[in-house]
């Protein structure tokens, strides 16, 4: 295994005179600061690992613990690793408006890494505040200054630039700036064909995901890894932090319910990044290839340094229009369950991911119009009035007019998989419509998508549970045997260290 060290210091950065070292430094200080956590020795290949897999495994509602003050290095940023396997190679791109590097390492003439700094004898204080920086730089700018022959683009769900909403098709086209062509994978087409993997070397991809099975990222890159091992391509995955790393848990995706929202074998919050999970795939040989083609190609994996899965971290932009913050995307793997139903889940309002309401049923007090927008062109209840729960904390939420029943639910966190929260609104419309029924008014049914709800689940288990009655609980037991089997056969492809 290999193991990454710190190595001399940049010369020509001991060189650097006072005021120098001074501008630079206030310049550090206005720049915006990245949270990251305890160094860690990471390797940049494939079947490599430094974890055992015994780390204790964090539990639904766990706090998450406060990162340190040490900036995390996203694979992108690790140029050294990756740059060598890119001389004299076509290059491909798989990215997003999400595949940003740091200001400071943006200069062609910058060939040392940031972690390689640390070596100085600077004091810590002062070190700290000239690695602070803000990620701004687009990648495919950055390996172009760097002299990297990139060919094409290739652009996933929401398009190269993110501004395309759920489902809607990605055209191709032509990247203005750069004159560089781009490929849609997902319009006529969600893998890589052969036309556009012609004259192609190596492909390199770096997206930004939330840790949810049914984020479509990942089905991206499995299509990339299918296409690219089937034509003799190398990849290399830059790796990025999992903002939901610190959960595993939900239903493991059952064979028949597989699609492009879900294709693996993995539960719906897998504590993974995509780094480790293109490791699994690979390694699990889950691509619909020849064996044989597993031997014809490289899968070179660039892990973030300075990474805790468990660490906070807040990602420096929105990685799908829908998901604009922080706090959306701690509620995605909870909230995109209510896809499959009538409830809204706040797609054309200012709060995406951020409320659950409904015309008639009442989830709270508050009233929220419906508009299409750039982000939603044709919203659930376009041009009503949803009587809706805002969440304004993930942590904790309590729902407006809740019953007694719902005691425990009302002091539960929002965070990971809250499957009260799905049963919560279940009773909700099965109260409004005994009510209806009673003075003959129409009822509202919950349901309205059972087959994308079961393939957002994986399984029609849970929406059989739901309606039914179990509790979060008895329904949350029923996934343990299936999720100690999975965190055992992911400890092989891990990178990091899961915290104590």
């Amino acid at each position: 295994m290999k193991v990454l060290t710190s190595v001399k210091v940049n010369k020509v950065f001991r060189c650097l005179t006072t005021s120098a070292f001074i501008a630079l430094l206030s310049l550090a200080l206005i720049s915006l600061s990245l949270n990251g956590c305890a160094q860690q020795s990471l390797s940049s290949h494939v079947y490599t690992s430094d974890t055992d897999g015994k780390a204790k495994q964090p539990t639904l509602g766990t706090k998450q613990p406060v990162s340190s003050t040490k900036q995390i290095t996203v694979g992108a940023e690790r140029y050294t690793k990756y740059l060598p396997l890119l001389a004299g190679k076509r290059v491909s791109l798989v990215v997003n408006q999400s595949a940003l590097v740091s200001s400071h390492s943006a200069l062609p003439s910058s060939t040392v890494e940031p972690e390689k700094y640390e070596s100085s004898n600077r004091p810590k204080a002062r070190l700290a505040k000239i690695k602070t920086s803000q990620r701004n730089q687009h990648l495919l700018d950055a390996l172009l200054q760097r002299s990297v022959n990139v060919v094409s683009i290739m652009s996933p769900e929401h398009g190269f630039r993110g501004d395309k909403g759920a489902g809607e098709k990605v055209d191709s086209n032509i990247d203005a700036k750069t004159g560089i062509p781009i490929y849609s994978l997902y319009g006529a087409t969600k893998k890589p064909t052969p036309d556009m993997l012609e004259g192609i070397d190596v492909i390199v991809f770096d997206i930004q995901d939330v840790g949810v099975r049914f984020y479509t990222y990942l089905s991206t890159l499995h299509y990339v890894l299918e296409a690219a091992f089937a034509h003799d391509i190398d990849v290399i995955v830059l790796d990025r932090p999992n903002p939901n790393g610190s959960y595993v848990d939900g239903p493991v995706l059952q064979a028949e319910f597989s699609s492009f929202i879900g294709m693996h074998p993995i539960p719906v919050l897998h504590g993974m990044t995509l780094g480790e999970l293109a490791q699994m795939i690979v390694g699990e040989q889950w691509l619909d290839i020849d064996a044989s083609n597993y031997n014809n190609a490289k899968l070179t994996v660039v892990p973030v340094q300075n990474y805790q899965r468990t660490a906070h971290y807040s990602l420096p932009v929105a990685p799908s229009p829908n998901l604009p913050n922080d706090l959306s995307i701690r509620l995605y793997p909870t909230l995109c369950f209510f896809e499959g139903t009538d409830v809204s889940i706040g797609r054309g309002t200012d709060s995406p991911f951020q409320l659950i309401g409904h015309p008639f049923v009442e989830f709270g007090k508050t009233a929220i119009p419906v508009k299409a927008n750039s982000a939603a062109l044709h919203p659930k209840h376009e041009g009503s009035l949803l009587s809706a729960h805002v969440f304004s904390y993930a942590d904790p939420t309590i729902l407006e007019g809740s019953d007694s029943k719902q005691t425990t639910h009302k002091r539960s966190p929002i965070s990971g998989l809250d499957i009260a929260t799905l049963i919560d609104a279940y009773s909700r419309f099965s109260e409004y419509n005994e009510g209806v029924n009673a003075s003959g008014g129409s009822e509202e049914t919950f349901f309205t998508r059972p087959d994308f709800f079961d393939k957002l689940a994986g399984t029609d288990t849970l929406r059989a549970q739901i309606q039914t009655g179990k509790t979060p609980a008895e329904i949350r037991q029923s996934w343990q045997k299936d999720l100690e089997k999975f965190r055992e056969k992911r400890k092989a492809y891990l990178l990091y260290e899961d915290a104590d």
